[in-house]
């Protein structure tokens, strides 16, 4: 081993066995498992040692709120608590009114370090734990959770640590949307230069997901729910190792609701003016052409000049409509149509596209349902024929 090594072992024995996994691992990764076993300890070790030297600081004790009497030291008690780096113990001061008054004990070395009583996990394990559960299922995120902090806890622990972090998020959203309705703005959230230079893109949708029909249980069958969904980002771009200019979205920041589109128009409308929606360099809104859609950029976006942009996909998507309507979908004829007036559509012919759609409407051998289909793209077309022209302002 090493002479740091060597010191490690001298301040702590109990280090010396993930110590000498460490210099004894076959691979990288069993060094790197050991190595983290280390930092563990000592880190306990280190963090023990601080809050027993805190502990042994002079304490001014307060007066109880209930006879005024002062608080009186009871001595040390233990304390554990689970931590990022494993469970950590120490003894601090309680006292006590010495009239014993109900509710008078307190811990001032707890409440200095932000703990209440009873708790046993800190708020970093918590943290972690609701992030992991963000990505993968609560039984994956438990064992991950095992794995990088030496905790083990319950699936249902977790789900309710979830639960809990939720409650507050949603309780201190409210608050921010009952003071923006009453005039009240959020901070703008600073940026860096580079970032304020750029434009602001607003994108919305909806989205269907799958919902449990009872909770904490897989039973019964899917309920398939839609979710409003906006993102909003600073556009920017990069060059690849070819040289080749792409777009890239940078300060990515989301807005869901499981509701109607006016129930995401405040939380989207606060969230936009964090991000500096009303002093940006360029505003864009980007979404399909419904109308409720279209109606939140009129109402919330049009009034800080905001550019509109008719998301490319769903207009693609609705003039492949129309090629299936008129031609087999499934037959070469269909795919060229579309594959040929799709381009025309993203580079700048749209007047080409349009007046070819009005000729095929008013085409006397069309079936009367893809007479329809084809007037409804034509009116889609039509109705957003300012938004498609800027197709190719930003490269979407």
């Amino acid at each position: 081993m090493s002479r740091l090594s060597d010191i490690l072992c001298d301040y702590d024995p109990q280090l010396q066995e993930p110590l000498a996994r460490l210099w004894e691992a076959a691979s990288l990764v069993l060094m790197v498992l050991a190595a983290w076993e280390v930092v563990r300890r000592l880190a306990v070790r280190l963090m023990e040692e601080s809050l027993t030297a805190r502990a042994q600081q002079p304490e001014v004790w307060p007066v109880c709120g209930r006879c005024g009497r002062w608080l009186r030291s009871k001595g040390f008690q233990p304390r554990t608590l689970h931590t990022l780096f494993g469970v950590i113990g120490w003894r601090r001061r309680v006292g006590r009114c010495p009239k014993g008054c109900k509710g008078s004990q307190i811990a001032p070395l707890d409440q200095v370090l932000g703990l209440v009583p009873h708790q046993r996990t800190g708020a970093e394990v918590q943290w972690m734990g609701c992030l992991l559960a963000v990505f993968v299922p609560y039984e994956t995120a438990r064992r991950l959770l095992q794995q990088l902090t030496g905790v083990e806890l319950a699936v249902g622990t977790l789900w309710e640590w979830v639960q809990q972090v939720g409650h507050r998020a949603r309780v201190q959203l409210e608050g921010e949307l009952r003071a923006l309705a009453a005039g009240e703005l959020p901070a703008v959230e600073p940026l860096a230069a580079e970032l304020e230079a750029l434009p602001l893109v607003i994108g919305a949708d909806g989205v269907m997901v799958p919902f449990r029909p009872h909770p904490r249980t897989a039973k019964g069958k899917t309920r398939w729910r839609e979710v409003k969904v906006a993102i909003l980002a600073r556009l920017g771009a990069r060059l690849t190792r070819q040289g080749t200019r792409v777009t890239r979205l940078c300060q990515r920041r989301l807005v869901a609701v499981l509701g109607t589109i006016e129930e995401l128009s405040p939380g989207l409308w606060l969230e936009a003016v964090r991000q500096g929606v009303r002093t940006a360099v360029q505003v864009v809104w980007l979404s399909d052409g419904g109308r409720g859609l279209w109606t939140v950029f009129q109402r919330l976006f049009q009034a800080v000049g905001a550019v509109a942009i008719l998301d490319f996909y769903h207009a693609a998507q609705n003039l492949y409509k129309g090629a299936s309507a008129w031609l087999d979908g499934r037959t070469r004829a269909c795919q060229q149509w579309f594959a040929d007036f799709r381009h025309r559509l993203r580079h700048g012919h749209e007047q080409h596209v349009l007046v070819e759609l009005a000729a095929l409407v008013e085409a006397m051998h069309l079936p009367e349902s893809a007479r329809q289909t084809l007037l409804n793209v034509y009116t889609y077309l039509k109705t957003h024929e300012d938004h498609i022209l800027r197709f190719g302002a930003l490269g979407t």
